[in-house]
């Protein structure tokens, strides 16, 4: 009789660390991680994670290999998507051993913490359970493409480059809850803070959407309403 981990045990670790091998590369955590709040062709891929197109289309194929994503091609230009939920579910599984076991990540939520001190921040079952108690204005930072994906139900779209401008079309006296891609996303807590010196009552959220839906909540796809 063979001892435990020899044989076709070996095979079954071995297929694991495919994933492993996948995410052990910062660009292709970030891809994934962009990935997870709606498809996106290799060319703004490149774009947002700041890497050449040559670039991108390498990490994409070792995560498509990996069967973390899927891609379609249309034309000249290929839209990529994570392979299905259970791949944001492991993502954020990983951010949660990170924070749990690397001091340097305890940093970086300082910082955001720092940077948006004075300002209440909530989870999203935190979220959850104050929309069905009180009537909350959820604005939702991401660009208008990552909304259309997939928002909170009853979230605004607001994309961060436009708030500015648009702050006039928030109704004085409501209560703001703000979020952008999660707790490390500095575009939320520079919003956050305009719209704290601007005079609003707002609330940070901490979470991202996909946090919202791994409790189980609903997401909602589509642009605004109104627009």
């Amino acid at each position: 009789m063979r001892g435990c981990g020899t044989g076709s045990d070996m095979e079954v670790y071995e297929q694991l660390a495919r994933i492993g091998k996948a995410v052990s590369s910062p660009p292709r955590v970030q891809l994934l991680h962009l990935l997870c709040h709606g498809p996106r062709t290799v060319q703004v891929l490149a774009d947002e994670a700041d890497l050449s197109v040559a670039n991108a289309s390498g990490h994409l194929h070792v995560l498509r290999e990996a069967r973390l994503v899927e891609s379609e091609k249309d034309g000249l230009y290929v839209t990529y998507r994570i392979a299905d939920e259970s791949v944001g579910r492991f993502l954020m599984a990983l951010r949660t051993v990170a924070e749990s076991r690397l001091l340097e990540l305890d940093g970086i939520a300082r910082a955001i913490t720092e940077a948006t001190a004075g300002i209440e921040a909530m989870s999203a079952g935190e979220l959850a359970r104050r929309l069905e108690a009180e009537e909350l204005l959820v604005i939702d930072l991401r660009p208008a493409e990552e909304f259309a994906a997939g928002h909170i139900p009853g979230a605004v779209s607001m994309p961060a480059p436009e708030l500015q401008e648009r702050i006039r079309e928030l109704p004085e006296g409501a209560t703001i809850v703000a979020y952008c891609r999660g707790p490390y996303c500095a575009t939320a807590a520079q919003a956050v803070r305009l719209l704290r010196d601007r005079g609003f009552n707002v609330v940070r959220l901490e979470d991202s959407v996909p946090d919202w839906q791994a409790l189980g909540m609903p997401v909602v796809a589509g642009a605004n309403e109104d627009s």
